[in-house]
């Protein structure tokens, strides 16, 4: 019994089928045997799993149907006033070619891509276990129209959204703020972001030196570039092939449930097996519950972003509205240094399937083992008029420390041993396209952390 249900694991772990593990053993011809691997056969059906269990494919691997909604060629014409843009207008459609997948998927940035105000609840949890967290009040205003429809009309130089954040946590960052002005980039206008900010113990607003790509928030795992939203234009891009996700933010079974506040300010709490990949709306859930995705290469390119920091880009794009589910950074050698997982929801119905906005996101720096958290709770849509947008969307309004929205969130990570897990690796898929190469203290927390649900930071100390 126990050699079986061991050759099993092995099995299930390493994809192969039943007939090649039990063809190597006599034992299966006993009759008592026999039964034994029925009942385990059964259970292992039971729950959704299949002899074959590889989810990822390469395009060379895609069937013919799935074939007809995709463009193979890597030259398309080009527009003619903005040359490295497609010259078929966005949102284009199907068959799609690898680069029209790219700029359809940053509809989908890190802020939603409509007027709204939000809570944006975060924190940081170090490689030892020290944790911070944070809340702040995020106020979103885009030029009409809305959407990278708007920032793709709008011209290089001038701005296509502004963003307002009122830290209202902990106490002693109480009113904090900082205020954003997007532009639109091209090779002669790089300038992507004006940044002020304001402490209320110096009383004044200082404007911030233009921030670096790869420059982080201290104690932050992900840089400016990630928060900011990277531009399409400036990669080449590459379909690798498709895969099925099933799990992102990954919570501990220390941490059973979780309290939301939905647009009206109500309070509502739910489980972590509740809260779905792409919400409770999206109509393409595989029938057992995942995510067909899309995955592709982003490259940067020299000409626009000379010794980029991470120059290749793996995304997992759910197939239904290309909304990127997981984001796997690697550098100039390379190694995978960087995995964001994110889970999104319908928050703006009216807008179809660019409705979707990320609700969690997770990130971890590899080589400092560092994780970052953020939920975008209390999400509700906004209009703002005309004299909001004078008084409201500008940095001398920062020193009033006026909160125009007042929410709430009580979505926190109360301690380190409710923080969210490590994202899973993945070692098995694409071989090809994925370089991991981990330390080995860090294989040794992540073997820890998957025997006790929790995270682990000390080898010799299980589940502190």
């Amino acid at each position: 019994m126990t050699f079986l249900a061991l050759s099993i694991v092995h099995l299930k772990n390493s994809h192969k089928t039943v007939a090649a593990m039990v063809a190597k053993t006599q034992v299966w011809r006993e009759p008592t045997v026999i039964v034994i691997l029925a009942v385990l056969l059964s259970q292992l059906v039971g729950s959704g799993w299949a002899a074959d269990e590889r989810t990822w494919r390469y395009v060379s691997e895609l069937s013919e149907e799935e074939l007809r909604v995709l463009d193979p060629r890597t030259e398309t014409p080009r527009d003619p006033a903005f040359p490295y843009l497609p010259a078929e207008p966005y949102p284009f459609s199907p068959p799609y070619t690898a680069e029209e997948i790219g700029f359809l998927s940053t509809e989908f940035a890190h802020m939603p891509r409509w007027n709204c105000a939000l809570v944006e609840d975060y924190g940081t949890i170090s490689a030892n276990g020290y944790l911070t967290t944070a809340q702040a009040i995020g106020l979103v205003l885009y030029r009409d129209p809305a959407g990278l429809l708007g920032q793709l009309k709008t011209k290089p130089g001038e701005w296509y959204t502004q963003w307002l954040f009122q830290t209202i946590a902990p106490p002693e960052k109480h009113g904090r703020q900082s205020f954003y002005t997007l532009y639109r980039t091209d090779q002669q206008f790089s300038t992507k972001v004006d940044l002020f900010a304001y402490a209320p113990d110096l009383r004044r607003v200082r404007r911030q030196p233009q921030p670096r790509r790869q420059d982080k928030s201290p104690g932050f795992a992900q840089a400016f570039d990630n928060f900011l939203n990277r531009d399409a234009w400036e990669f080449r891009w590459r379909l690798i092939g498709t895969d099925v996700l099933f799990e992102a933010v990954r919570f501990p079974h220390t941490r059973t449930a979780i309290t939301l506040t939905a647009a009206d300010g109500s309070l509502y709490e739910t489980t972590p097996q509740a809260l779905k990949l792409m919400g409770h709306d999206y109509p393409s859930y595989t029938p057992e519950g995942g995510v067909a995705c899309y995955v592709v290469e982003a490259r940067a390119r020299e000409e626009w972003i000379p010794s980029y920091y991470v120059p290749k880009i793996l995304y997992w794009l759910d197939r239904e509205t290309f909304f990127p589910l997981r984001v796997e950074e690697y550098d100039a050698s390379g190694v995978l240094t960087y995995i964001e997982e994110r889970t999104a929801q319908l928050l703006n119905p009216e807008l179809g399937n660019k409705g979707y906005a990320g609700h969690l996101f997770l990130s971890w720096d590899i080589p400092q083992d560092l994780l970052s958290y953020d939920i975008h709770d209390a999400h509700r849509p906004q209009s703002w008029s005309v004299e909001d947008q004078e008084v409201f969307f500008s940095p001398d309004f920062l020193r009033r420390v006026w909160f125009v929205a007042p929410l709430k969130s009580q979505a926190t990570v109360p301690d380190p041993k409710t923080f969210f897990l490590r994202p899973a690796v993945y070692r098995e898929k694409f071989p090809q396209e994925r370089k991991i190469v981990l330390s080995p203290q860090l294989e040794t927390r992540l073997d820890a952390q998957e025997k006790a649900g929790r995270l682990v930071f000390e080898e010799n100390q299980s589940g502190r």
